[in-house]
């Protein structure tokens, strides 16, 4: 059985994925290694830290370094020695982001490389080949990310496409007991969800993610979709929503059934100087001057390697004088963060006391 839920509390699920890398306990945070790497960060860091699984862009991956290095190198896994399980992207999230670079076709996307304008060409097929020369433990099919606000004749057109796209991502040969997720999209419209949904199951894939989301909706539409969304999908599935997010949508994502999460989030805040503390998932912006003769810890309340060992003062210095340790400081600080708490979700889980966390962060 690939994926097996152990706990439920309500929507809420405990569950263990297993992958070719090992296993990954869930709910899961992934952090994000766009280009082969946790920003900031080492393997053996993020081993520390307690991350199970990690994320890579086929899309960044594809240009630099390319796939004759990448197939010379064994694949990410060797390439960057991370030897746990890895999810990469389809590249659909750049259709997206990078809507002025492209131009898509029934069989896929034509793109500019935003780094040197070379012309390229990506469809369901290059993208299911990437990420099996990548060596992806899951992956994903090749999808479009439509913008919001969008109208509904626009989402569905769209959709029509993305379905076709997944339809062929199934068809192509992957590797042995490597796992590949179809992404629900229809922008916010319940509908168009629910169509992706119920068409996604017919394909059948192993796993399924939510994407389209946290796209500048507000919050609530997001919540609205996953309510939309989850009870089309399989029971027995792993569930995993694209992208998404700050702790406390995190938490309400799994009080409605999501299993796996990736988010930039704890990376970029902790570049720009700011720290995820206390049991609310707040935020503290520690390169601010009124932390300056600030002599104790980022959060007090934590035991990680920064706040056990240095303070707001120190951290805010080596900001403010662009040492690469303080960005490194409140990286690990973040990270750790989010770990944590998904590992509180699941001890809650376990022990039956998810809905009083959840309360927290109401």
């Amino acid at each position: 059985m690939i994926f097996q839920v152990t706990h439920t509390s309500g929507k809420a699920r405990r569950g263990v994925l297993q992958t070719p890398h090992g296993v990954v306990q869930t709910p899961i945070f992934m952090p994000v290694g766009t280009r082969g790497s946790v920003k900031a960060m080492t393997p053996l860091e993020m081993e520390e830290l307690g991350a199970q699984i990690i994320l890579g862009n086929t899309y960044h991956l594809f240009l630099k370094p390319g796939l004759e290095i990448m197939e010379r190198a064994g694949g990410l896994h060797e390439f960057s020695n991370w030897h746990k399980p890895i999810l990469t992207d389809c590249g659909g999230f750049q259709v997206f982001s990078l809507a002025k670079l492209r131009k898509i076709e029934k069989n896929g996307v034509w793109f500019s490389s935003h780094i040197d304008g070379t012309r390229f060409f990506l469809g369901p097929k290059e993208s299911i080949h990437i990420q099996k020369v990548l060596g992806a433990d899951i992956v994903m099919a090749f999808d479009e990310c439509t913008p919001y606000p969008c109208t509904h004749a626009e989402a569905e057109k769209s959709l029509a496409q993305t379905i076709e796209w997944e339809k062929v991502s199934r068809d192509q040969p992957m590797l042995p007991g490597h796992l590949m997720f179809g992404i629900v999209q229809g922008s916010m419209y319940r509908d168009l969800r629910e169509r992706s949904a119920q068409e996604l199951v017919k394909i059948g894939f192993e796993g399924y993610a939510i994407g389209g989301l946290s796209v500048g909706e507000p919050e609530e539409t997001m919540f609205e979709c996953l309510d939309w969304t989850v009870p089309e999908l399989p029971a027995g599935s792993p569930r995993y929503l694209m992208g998404v997010g700050t702790p406390k949508q995190l938490v309400e994502g799994v009080a409605r059934g999501i299993d796996m999460f990736d988010c930039v989030l704890p990376t970029r805040m902790a570049r720009h100087g700011s720290a995820y503390v206390g049991d609310k998932g707040e935020t503290i912006p520690v390169k601010a001057g009124r932390y300056a003769k600030d002599f104790t810890p980022v959060d007090p309340g934590c035991d990680c390697y920064c706040c056990r060992n240095f303070t707001k003062a120190y951290i805010r210095h080596l900001m403010n004088v662009q040492e690469i340790t303080g960005l490194r400081l409140l990286t690990i600080h973040n990270l750790h963060y989010y770990l944590n708490l998904m590992k509180q979700v699941r001890e809650s889980l376990e022990n039956g006391t998810f809905e009083e966390l959840r309360a927290r962060f109401r």
